[in-house]
């Protein structure tokens, strides 16, 4: 029996129509050219520009929100429908000075310029009216111009409902109604997060990217006395030319600029989110990122940093010419003279003191290729398995509680589970700060789409202020809770006992284990009040679908492998494995500190997690590089924390670093530095002389992601490429090229002509990556590992087994440990610590250019409003905070972000900065340091406060007016609002 597909009659031809499918969108996908303005895929029908009315069925009505009925007719082109779209496209102009040539926007993705082209609009009906407003260029990233403003609500919608921060409002009752930030503040002293999704969606150049101003093209760089005059000339032409004249000619100079401008593929350079987008660049300017709706991770959504966090590509500190230590200075050196100098002194150190002296650490922020090839140079070429990454510091106990429990180490599911689940539980995360653009897709559930959400954390945060429920508790005792959680939930009979019976092991093991977790006990331990303790379990076990996501709040302690497994256990527990809308989510730091894992830049295994101690994975690897497997050591090697001990004891000779800030990011700095001080031979590969590099025998000039391409692997296990956006700057060289050149002086010329021939041989080897080539990566397509060989990739894992020879999940016993520092009489504070939204680690690429450290230009400590009254501390009190180790002098910032005995300092202002205080108290499982088990004292010094540490334009001072997005019904509700085609008198308001 056949199916008669749905149709629709639209201009005389039928056409199919999708099921609830708005007649916009059928539009689109058939090719026809029906004018819209304020309607966006990825924003929805807003009905506020009156552009895009077609008749159906005799009745005028506006295409974006008209869902296509099988069966009627549509006419498009009816006397009717243009007039309606005519007079609706006149009343915007009415409200836009309307000067493309000499407009920065007019690159050919201006909407509005592009609708007036393509209606031929023959004259502008209504005169432009200016409205009583400045623009508003306080913001360090974009502008507002109100006269500019077509008021058609996209920015709203996108701040309200997309990013959720809540910001942006329209009155459309006022009298000159304008885009509003926290109800009438200027930008810069508003709730806004400079996201950029309100600039990414402008239809026109009302909100306008900086760097587009004043030289997007050939004519708009020219000075406002010469502008303004040549723009009163042209519209008073157009009154007796008409408008198709100035349109010719502004559509000419699009193409002229489109011609010089090209727009490139990338994939953000900073947290693990994986965001990609196009750079639009006119040489080495980069005009502007534009995310677009195909994107896999983020769609449009962009935070501070990928929209305008790119001046550092551009640094005059950039390193451009290689580096060679003499006499204890540095001078330049060509590329053969350093390349020549690393090969023979690293040989030299191997063959004086054999393989354990080498270390190698490779960059999180580097690709995979580059991953790749680190840990190639280390086990093939010198024999050692000593090859780390970031993910030590960070993410290394995440794995490490996987691995026990579930089996691979990697997010369960996607970024698109976590919207979709019943409920989010976030322990230790910061999200909105340290995942933003996650987090606005949680923020999106929560308001739009009825998800929960619960917040475990020592801090309130945002999305602490917007949980349901916040259990606010006392620092490392998290893994307490999970297990007191997990104990109550069997306890009462509301575990998932199909699922534990079918897919787990260990159960009876896992609750002998848990005698000790009673309610008591973590009220006791956590200090949360039982019943409260009681009200999430509930909540966790009545939801029909758990996403829980962690952090570096949990695995930046010395049992964080522990607690890590203790939330993994939790969920194995509730059924929350191996269904859309579930899993365990470790939020990765870096944008490739999965990546670098994955493609083997561990110390015990090789890439797709094959360990070095299994004989037949260590054959495999062997047989594909061509060596005999006596050349590559089946001993695991030292990770980070172990090479920079070692150094400082001085076993480890040799250490190439690269793009990795080590001396600053590893704990007890003054040790880090000593160990690097005294090492025979020390290489280190970056974008600037970072601090670790003043360490070095040698620097190496590396390129970020926008000079090269490769490919990156964000925290959901997806595989994406990146594309070379302009050429290297100076003489730096991209991390592949500076590894491979070395291994050919090494004796080792592996014919690779780029980074798709290294992932070709990296695919072909670990059964992990088997599909992946560059050419199922083209454009906005992406993979997530495991890939089979014929390219089917695995977006949500243990839908059926779990990665055990039986394929049954773990339940893996635990016992609670105190943590490996603790307050006391003489240091009786403990200091958190933790990524601030607009920085990002140790600032050495946010921190050039000035734009993101005007939002938080100095170091600070935040202390709790209930502290500070007792010690008499105010905003801006010069403090002293000590450890054990080391002292450092901040300002005080009183919030009530924290409380009681916990203080908040952020990791990236200063240097040697929190690690000066830090210690090499560590995960004994792992090697992470125990960075945020760190009690210190506190002492005011006798100081003029000055200015506030976070000045007060800083948006965490701002105050949100969330509501649902432009309210086009109130636009309609003005007295002097008349539906199209109608003409009205003063259209400037609608």
């Amino acid at each position: 029996m056949s199916v008669i597909a749905p149709t629709v009659v639209i201009d005389g031809l039928p056409r199919l129509v999708g099921e609830d499918e708005r007649l916009v969108d059928v539009f689109t996908r058939h090719g026809i050219d029906v004018p819209r303005v304020c309607y966006n895929e990825a924003l929805g029908p807003l009905k506020t520009c009156d552009t895009c009315w077609v008749e159906v069925d005799g009745e005028l009505v506006r295409s974006c929100d008209h869902i296509a009925q099988p069966g009627s007719r549509v006419e498009t082109r009816g006397e009717r429908a243009v007039a309606a779209r005519e007079e609706g496209m006149d009343r915007l102009l009415a409200k836009h000075e309307l000067y493309c040539t000499v407009c920065e926007h007019n690159l050919g993705d201006c909407t509005l310029h592009n609708t007036v082209a393509a209606m031929d609009m023959p004259i502008q009906r209504y005169p432009f009216v200016r409205k009583p407003f400045a623009k508003d260029t306080s913001n360090p990233f974009y502008t507002y111009d109100p006269d500019q403003c077509i008021l058609c609500g996209r920015c709203v919608e996108a701040c309200q409902n997309v990013e959720v921060n809540e910001t942006l409002s329209i009155d459309y009752t006022a009298e000159h109604p304008r885009v509003l930030w926290d109800g009438g503040r200027p930008i810069d002293q508003s709730s806004c997060v400079s996201c950029g999704h309100c600039v990414t969606v402008c239809p026109c150049n009302a909100l306008l990217e900086k760097t587009m101003q004043p030289d997007a093209g050939p004519f708009t760089a020219m000075e406002e006395r010469v502008k303004r005059p040549l723009i009163d000339l042209v519209k008073a032409l157009e009154n007796t030319t008409g408008a198709r004249p100035v349109t010719a000619l502004s559509e000419i100079d699009a193409s002229m600029r489109q011609a010089e401008v090209r727009r490139t593929k990338t994939v953000c350079t900073y947290c693990g989110v994986g965001c990609a987008f196009e750079m639009v660049t006119r040489d080495r300017h980069i005009l502007k990122v534009q995310p677009v709706v195909d994107a896999p991770a983020n769609g449009i959504s962009t935070c501070v940093k990928g929209k305008f966090g790119w001046d550092f590509v551009n640094s005059p500190d950039r390193l451009t010419q290689p580096l060679i230590r003499e006499n204890g200075a540095f001078r330049e050196a060509s590329w053969d003279e350093a390349l020549d100098l690393v090969a023979r002194r690293l040989r030299e150190v191997h063959a004086q003191h054999g393989p354990k002296a080498m270390g190698f650490i490779g960059s999180s922020k580097a690709s995979n290729e580059e991953a790749y090839l680190t840990q190639k140079i280390a086990r093939l070429i010198f024999g050692t398995n000593s090859v780390d990454n970031s993910s030590r510091y960070c993410q290394n106990p995440a794995t490490m509680g996987l691995f026990r429990t579930v089996g691979y180490g990697g997010d369960a599911g996607s970024i698109k589970d976590i919207e979709a689940a019943d409920l989010v539980v976030l322990v230790g995360s910061n999200t909105a700060e340290c995942h933003p653009v996650i987090a606005s897709k949680i923020k999106r559930a929560h308001k739009l789409h009825g998800q929960k959400l619960l917040v475990v954390d020592p801090r309130r945060h945002e999305m602490a202020e917007r949980a349901n429920v916040f259990l606010q508790l006392t620092p490392s005792t998290d893994l307490v809770w999970a297990s007191a959680t997990a104990r109550y939930i069997l306890d009462e009979g509301l575990a998932d006992t199909a699922f534990l019976e079918q897919r787990v092991n260990g159960l009876d093991d896992y609750r002998r284990s848990l005698e000790p977790f009673t309610m008591e006990f973590a009220e006791a331990i956590t200090g949360v009040p039982r019943e409260r303790l009681v009200d999430a379990a509930r909540m966790i076990a009545g939801a029909r679908s758990v996403c829980l996501l962690w952090a570096m709040g949990i695995t930046q302690h010395t049992h964080g492998s522990d607690t890590s497994t203790a939330l993994s256990n939790l969920l194995l527990v509730t059924g929350n494995y191996g269904r859309p809308g579930t899993g365990g989510y470790p939020m990765r730091g870096h944008n490739n500190v999965q990546g670098a894992s994955d493609f083997g830049c561990l110390k015990d295994v090789y890439p797709g997690y094959e360990k070095v101690t299994d004989e037949a994975a260590r054959a495999k690897w062997a047989k594909a590089w061509g060596v005999p497997v006596e050349r590559l050591s089946n001993e695991a090697g030292l990770d980070n924390f172990a090479m920079v001990v070692e150094a400082g004891k001085g076993k480890v000779k040799a250490m190439w670093v690269i793009g990795e800030e080590t001396a600053v990011s590893d704990a007890d700095t003054a040790n880090v530095e000593k160990a690097f001080a005294g090492m025979d031979f020390f290489v280190v590969q970056d974008m600037f002389l970072s601090r670790t590099a003043q360490f070095a025998d040698v620097v190496l000039p590396a390129c970020p992601s926008v000079e090269k391409d490769g490919t990156f692997t964000n925290t959901e296990r997806r595989i994406q490429r990146f594309h070379q956006v302009m050429p290297p700057l100076g003489n730096s060289r991209p991390d592949w090229w500076i590894l491979n050149e070395v291994a050919k002086r090494l004796g080792y010329d592996w014919g690779y002509d780029g980074p798709a021939a290294i992932m070709r041989e990296c695919a072909g080897i670990a059964d992990m990556f088997a599909g992946v080539s560059y050419e199922r990566l083209e454009g906005w397509k992406s993979l997530q590992w495991p890939v089979a060989a014929d390219g089917t990739d695995t977006s949500l894992l243990y839908t059926e087994t779990f990665k055990f020879p039986d394929g049954k999940a773990k339940l893996y016993p635990l016992a609670w440990k105190p943590p490996g520092e603790q307050a006391d009489d003489a240091f009786d504070l403990m200091l958190d610590n933790g990524r601030l939204l607009e920085h990002f680690q140790s600032t050495n690429q946010t921190g050039r250019g000035g734009r993101i450290t005007h939002l938080s230009p100095e170091w600070f400590v935040e202390v709790g409003s209930d502290l500070a009254r007792e010690r008499g501390i105010e905003d801006g009190t010069w403090l002293k905070v000590t450890s054990r180790r080391a002292s450092v002098e901040v300002r005080a910032v009183v919030t009530d972000r924290v409380q009681g005995n916990t203080l908040f300092m952020p990791i990236h202002h200063s240097k040697p900065g929190v690690n000066a205080l830090t210690g090499e108290h560590h995960d004994p499982d792992v090697n992470t340091p125990g960075y945020k088990e760190l009690a210190v004292r506190i002492e005011k010094l006798p100081r003029p406060k000055g200015e506030p540490a976070l000045p007060y334009r800083n948006f965490r001072y701002g105050k949100r007016t969330p509501n649902s997005g432009p309210d086009a019904g109130a636009k309609w509700e003005r007295p002097e609002y008349e539906q199209p085609p109608r003409h009205i008198e003063h259209p400037e308001t609608l």
